[in-house]
């Protein structure tokens, strides 16, 4: 298993248009959950922008792009860019390759 990020932006009025999608983009988040391939996930803003990113447990990133497009935000046109990135984790109880200063 490896760790992947999804990130997504949002077109600029995504908080008024997503409200139709919302329900069924939350439904498929938890399913994703409740199969253990995501593992967190939330929004961000910040200098005028607004995005999520969700974290996956996957043992590749077709699985992340299969969420992406049976996604209802994706779907609806919410979504402007999203890109996926293996994240490799060397700090933290939850670190998949823990590294300390003497290791390094």
């Amino acid at each position: 298993m490896k760790d992947y990020l999804l990130f997504y932006e949002f077109v600029p009025d995504h908080a008024e248009r997503r409200q139709p999608h919302r329900a069924a983009h939350l439904k498929l988040a938890w399913e994703a959950k409740e199969r253990g391939e995501l593992v967190l996930a939330g929004a961000w803003t910040g200098d005028g922008r607004v995005g999520a990113t969700l974290h996956f447990r996957a043992e590749s990133p077709e699985a992340v792009e299969r969420f992406v497009e049976s996604d209802p935000y994706y779907t609806a046109g919410l979504v402007t860019s999203w890109s996926v990135r293996e994240w490799i984790t060397v700090v933290g109880d939850a670190a998949r390759l823990p590294t300390r200063p003497d290791d390094a």
